[in-house]
């Protein structure tokens, strides 16, 4: 039986920490734009001018994601070489 190429298991492990973020993005955003965005216009807080709904889904959130990814890839993902490697 042919061995999995490691490769493939940390592709694998590194598409479910994207999807793991993606997740964790939509669960903020949804959180914030319906949590803080439930109200009557008129009753909405302002953050620099913008509702708080949507500086904390949208602006907040995508600063929050910015530097998860950033962190990520920098101390989780590896780097893998596509060539093929060589039978012994």
């Amino acid at each position: 039986m042919k061995e999995i190429d490691s490769r493939f298991k940390i592709a694998n492990r590194e598409a479910l920490i994207g999807v793991a973020l993606a997740i964790f993005n939509f669960g903020w955003w949804f959180f914030f734009a319906y949590g803080l965005g439930d109200a009557k216009p008129e009753e909405y807080s302002y953050v620099f001018g913008f509702p708080a709904w949507f500086f904390y889904s949208c602006i907040a959130g995508f600063v929050v994601m910015a530097v998860l990814v950033i962190v990520v890839v920098k101390f989780w993902f590896v780097e893998v070489s596509f060539d093929e490697e060589e039978e012994s």
